[in-house]
């Protein structure tokens, strides 16, 4: 992939950019070093302005797809700076006893970046493009197709305007505007599957002089069956953590109404966070309570004037850690497609942009879903962490030939579809093998061996 941008063209067009997140600011970016001119706008206020509150603290875990993205705008150095490399998962038993999982080889890691400094980061580096402007407080109330019209209230002044626009790109989130008008065009694809849980954020609190209380470079989870919690680093010593948690039942949000329901609840459950987590309560309270989930549509374009991209086009749970990675990936993969085809060739670079990108989303929601069962139940159980060592004793002696699915996601630009299909041939594989596996030491007996032999010959 090309990572400098293409000669100016004989003629830049004026292109259009709905949303200034992560995606949106990165695209904006792509687009410029291209020669495009870009206007961006942007429903929130400037989140680099004193006073602005961020809607989301959730960490972000990026990983190669995502580093992929950044370094083709020369921008991955600078965000790499403020991640915090996690190797690996930690699990927390009821008793508070650690199991360590590796991620992937030796050197491999994930990235905790805080979401806010990487969009801020991101439109900095917009702003400063001669070719990007951002426009803030920009609502976005009707869109017309036919007349490539943008109906728009500053919500600042709460003055309504106008504006045209060649070519649209939505990158406005998973309830996009753009979208919202995509879907009253005739037999439009759009379904939206919530989960029965909910997410809560809080914080584990950073130790005397910024100490990090529990290890730093790692992805904390809590597994419990029905529900988990999960922490990502922080530079300053704290944690992000995110309870996932039913919205009904025994044990759910409903059922914790005051305080002290809450303070029993985390002493029975998660006895080792609580002496780590001083305003939990108070966080429990204050802190929304926000919904997950899956967005799928169909088509992503209108005509070649109008493109969705990111969670507009394929919003996902966050259970596998590629939202945004994915939605990076969008942005690398349109710039390789101009590249292809030429800045012109609109109408070829939509059309191949949702044709190539629309199974590899469908399978990377398939694959979040996946991993919150993974995640929630099966890193708890013993069987599974001796597969998961069994697993990796079998890509050691075949290099090449077998890729964990999680490294074929997280540490590859293996398609999704096709790595989520390798995995569930895998699983197959591994479910024959583990009727014959106690230990970690019935790996090497020859008989096993002889299946592995078999296995892998058969692939």
């Amino acid at each position: 992939m090309s990572t400098t941008p293409a000669s100016p063209m004989p003629a830049a067009e004026s292109l259009t950019v709905m949303g200034a997140g992560l995606v949106g600011s990165l695209l904006s970016l792509y687009l410029a070093r291209r020669g495009h001119l870009v206007q961006v706008y942007e429903r929130r206020a400037d989140p680099r302005r004193a006073g602005f509150q961020e809607g989301r603290s959730i960490n972000l875990a990026l990983s190669d797809r995502g580093w992929r993205a950044l370094e083709g705008v020369g921008v991955a150095d600078d965000i790499r700076q403020v991640g915090i490399p996690m190797t690996g998962r930690v699990m927390h038993d009821p008793q508070g006893n650690l199991t360590r999982q590796p991620y992937g080889q030796a050197g491999q890691a994930i990235y905790s970046v805080n979401r806010g400094h990487l969009n801020r980061r991101l439109l900095d580096l917009a702003d400063a493009h001669p070719n990007v402007q951002l426009s803030f407080s920009q609502q976005c109330l009707h869109i017309d197709l036919k007349k490539q019209n943008l109906h728009l209230l500053d919500t600042a002044t709460q003055q309504e305007h106008t504006e045209h626009y060649t070519r649209l790109f939505g990158t406005d989130g998973a309830f996009s505007a753009v979208r919202g008008a995509l879907q009253k065009t005739d037999r439009y694809d759009y379904s939206q599957d919530y989960l029965e849980y909910g997410y809560k954020e809080l914080t584990i609190a950073a130790g005397p002089d910024g100490a990090w209380q529990m290890e730093k470079n790692a992805l904390h989870i809590w597994p419990r069956g029905q529900y988990l919690m999960i922490a990502l680093p922080n530079l300053d010593g704290s944690f992000n953590c995110t309870l996932f948690f039913p919205y009904e039942g025994v044990e759910s949000f409903a059922a914790l109404q005051t305080p002290a329901d809450v303070s029993a609840f985390f002493d029975r459950v998660f006895p080792d966070a609580v002496p780590l987590m001083p305003a939990l309560t108070q966080e429990f309270f204050e802190h929304p309570t926000g919904s997950l989930v899956t967005i799928r549509c169909y088509p992503w374009k209108y005509n070649d004037d109008v493109l969705l991209l990111g969670d507009a086009s394929h919003a996902i749970v966050p259970f596998y850690g590629q939202g945004m990675n994915a939605g990076f990936e969008d942005c690398s993969v349109l710039n390789d497609l101009l590249e292809q085809h030429g800045d012109a060739n609109w109408a070829t670079i939509f059309n191949e942009f949702q044709t190539q990108r629309k199974p590899n989303a469908d399978a990377m929601a398939d694959l979040a879903l996946y991993n919150f069962a993974e995640m929630r139940d099966r890193v708890a159980d013993p069987r599974f962490l001796l597969q998961k060592k069994i697993e990796a004793k079998i890509a050691s002696q075949y290099p090449g030939r077998w890729t964990p699915l999680y490294s074929q996601v997280t540490f590859s630009h293996t398609p999704y579809a096709e790595a989520w299909a390798a995995g569930q041939r895998q699983d197959a594989i591994m479910a024959r093998l583990m009727a014959h596996i106690q230990t970690e030491a019935d790996f090497d007996q020859p008989a096993v061996q002889e299946l592995v032999q078999q296995e892998m010959g058969a692939q």
